[in-house]
């Protein structure tokens, strides 16, 4: 079995990639981890779904293109240029509300109206490395919190390992959750909210 053959990727994933490859983002998720956030947003129909980075979009079309047309995806990023392509290409789906914002008050903002997830990928620093807790807060019993980018990359500065390190440990002594650890792809923690 070779993982990354016959991945089939959405239609609009190649057109993305070839966007973000020519204003040199190079922070997307890889193909793999989009197959694996597709097949596990299959699993959740009629679901909630919240995405904290939304980038240039390639992960929230992974995501829409699981997702049945009952379910709704909520995604936030910071950098407008960014942002500006994921809405050239998914503005047009009912089923996504794209939002620029910084994460933590966002967060915020959705802790406050009491709204609650099937499905949460967290793909940047709020909701990951900082602001954990209260992103998990947004967690419905059942749902899936997953993350990426836990291996080490030729990017990483050095004082980011340790930080990985630290996270990893914090979710692994978390009672409320039983968490999955895939030394696959660029590093994925899948992890399910228990209580």
């Amino acid at each position: 079995m070779i993982d990354s053959q016959n991945l089939n990727p959405p239609p609009l994933v190649e057109a993305i990639e070839a966007a973000s490859q020519a204003m040199g983002f190079t922070m997307a998720s890889d193909r793999l981890t989009g197959s694996l956030l597709r097949t596990l947003a299959a699993s959740r129909p009629a679901g909630q779904f919240l995405e904290i980075g939304t980038g240039t979009g390639l992960s929230a079309a992974w995501l829409l293109a699981g997702m049945d047309t009952a379910s709704v995806l909520i995604t936030v990023d910071r950098d407008e240029q960014a942002l500006a392509v994921a809405r050239r290409f998914l503005q047009d789906d009912p089923r996504i509300a794209l939002n620029l914002a910084d994460g933590k008050p966002f967060i915020d903002s959705l802790l406050g109206q009491e709204q609650t997830f099937d499905f949460i990928f967290a793909d940047s620093w709020p909701g990951k490395f900082t602001y954990l807790q209260e992103t998990l807060q947004l967690l419905k019993v059942g749902g899936f919190y997953v993350i990426d980018d836990l291996l080490p990359q030729s990017s990483w500065p050095e004082v980011h390992p340790p930080k990985v390190t630290r996270l990893i440990a914090t979710l692994e002594q978390m009672d409320s959750l039983h968490v999955t650890k895939l030394n696959w792809s660029t590093g994925i923690i899948i992890a399910t909210r228990k209580c």
